[in-house]
């Protein structure tokens, strides 16, 4: 093949990709099959009633034992840039998670890290990696989250995933022990977020869940990860999800409300619409230093920064003599050896 041919065939792959992208930006008053809901695009003239009384969503605990015979393995998918921040994080998950992939009772299937670089890095004969395309430049407005729902589509397309369920975990994730499949009859399971809070935020919800879809409490208080779900209804979920997202952000007044958190609402909304309730897996992770004690959990969340004093006491919002915080490392790589904290310390964070 020629030079001129071979950059015709990159220029047609680049058409191609961005005209996918534009077709789901521009979707406006109907989402295009495979989906069965409508969706509406914010407009200025956007309004919310109240639905009327409505109940707080219970937190649904799992079964004591699992059934036991064939397992329902999951596919274990984190999203990520190539960034050293993202990087250093990834590979300490991926290490983990083969720590406790053969382990009892664990149904965790094959890893895959979904690098929304648009490149291969140094990195992928070490972990797993599928690489998808970033978002149009500008089109994220700065938000690299944003990039999350349309990586899954890419990697749902095109990637040869084996398993029957799909585990969307993130980077600053660390498994602790071996994890079941903790979905339960076609419902996937989730983790329960107290800021996620649909009830508060109904009249912005409403541009994108019209009252006729149901109370809004029908919205889950979850964000994408970590969820265990069965990898059909997540090729349904996807592209509405990262329509929702999209559209979200481009609203400045649900920009404005959700901030960080749009794409996690996106990703309640977006299952939601297709009917699809969660188990919330209270137990599902940690996040220190907030949550004590690991007990049953299966992950630890380590998004909180950790301060606490030498004799072990916590140091909220003031810098402690002993602190560990991820943000502390976003263009370098945390070294070896980092110090323990002080005895006293809460078991999740030692």
């Amino acid at each position: 093949m020629g030079w001129c041919d071979s950059n015709l065939i990159y220029s047609l792959l680049i058409t191609f990709t961005a005209a996918v992208i534009t077709y789901n930006i521009i979707v406006s008053s109907h989402v295009a099959p495979p989906f069965r809901k409508e969706f509406r695009f914010p407009s200025s003239s956007s309004r919310s009633s109240s639905s009327g009384h409505v109940t707080i969503d219970p937190i649904i605990g799992m079964p004591s034992q699992i059934k036991k015979g064939s397992k329902k393995l999951f596919h274990t998918a984190v999203t990520a840039s190539d960034s050293v921040y993202n990087t250093w994080q990834c590979r300490i998950m991926y290490y983990w998670f083969k720590k406790h992939r053969n382990g009892d009772g664990s149904e965790m299937g094959g890893f895959t890290r979904i690098l929304h670089s648009g490149m291969p890095d140094k990195y992928m004969d070490e972990i797993p990696t599928f690489v998808a395309d970033p978002l149009p430049a500008g089109t994220d407005q700065g938000y690299i989250v944003l990039n999350r729902p349309w990586a899954f589509v890419q990697w749902l397309r095109n990637a040869d995933i084996k398993e029957d369920y799909i585990l969307m975990a993130e980077p600053d994730h660390l498994i602790v022990k071996p994890i079941p499949n903790l979905s339960k009859g076609g419902s996937p399971a989730a983790f329960p977020f107290f800021y996620i809070e649909p009830k508060k935020y109904e009249k912005v919800l409403r541009k994108f869940f019209p009252e006729n879809e149901g109370p809004i409490t029908t919205i889950d208080p979850i964000g994408n990860s970590p969820v265990i779900i069965e990898k059909a209804s997540l090729k349904e979920i996807a592209p509405t999800w990262m329509n929702v997202s999209l559209a979200m952000k481009k609203d400045p007044e649900t920009d404005k409300a959700f901030g960080w958190v749009l794409e996690m609402y996106a990703y309640a909304v977006a299952s939601a619409l297709h009917g699809i309730s969660h188990i919330l897996y209270k137990d599902f992770m940690i996040q220190p230093p907030w949550d004590k004690k690991i007990g049953e959990k299966f992950i630890i969340h380590y998004t909180y920064g950790c301060d606490f004093d030498l004799q072990g006491k916590m140091t909220p919002g003031k810098p402690g003599k002993w602190r560990f915080d991820k943000r502390s490392y976003g263009t370098t790589v945390p070294r070896r050896n980092l110090p323990l904290p002080p005895a006293g310390v809460p078991e999740s964070v030692f």
